[in-house]
């Protein structure tokens, strides 16, 4: 079985946001540290070179592919925003519509700015997708 490439790791999540060269992605990435860390209760970690996570669960699927990854995160990428709040299953479909200004592929939600959507529905995706995987896999307790 391949391992994972991306990990955890004990790179300093400031110091990346620091590195972010758009002004306008780097406070809305504090923004987003800070909302994040008041949903999951979980303090800001990098996984992997570019992925701000919060909490971390196991998995394991069926194909006995597994790892550990992030409760929820996000990634200030050139292009946009990716947010990993969504589990893609039709529990969350109704809060979408009234999240804002969005492009979503599979479980991930691009933004250009966080002005661009209501926080407060991103709050609920965020604590949805919480339980969601909660439920599902093994989280792992900081």
């Amino acid at each position: 079985m391949p391992t994972n490439k991306t990990t955890f790791t004990d790179e300093s999540v400031i110091t990346f946001i620091n590195q972010v060269d758009n002004e306008q992605k780097r406070a809305d990435s504090l923004r987003l540290i800070d909302l994040m860390q008041h949903v999951s209760g979980e303090e800001a970690k990098m996984y992997g070179p570019s992925i701000i996570g919060f909490g971390h669960y196991h998995y394991k699927y069926a194909s006995g592919h597994e790892g550990d990854a992030p409760l929820i995160g996000f990634s200030p990428r050139k292009a946009a925003i990716s947010l990993y709040v969504h589990t893609g299953c039709a529990e969350q479909e109704h809060m979408l519509e009234g999240l804002g200004k969005f492009k979503i592929a599979k479980a991930c939600i691009y933004i250009k700015k966080l002005a661009d959507i209501d926080e407060n529905v991103l709050m609920a995706l965020m604590q949805g997708t919480i339980d969601f995987i909660s439920q599902k896999y093994t989280r792992i307790r900081s």
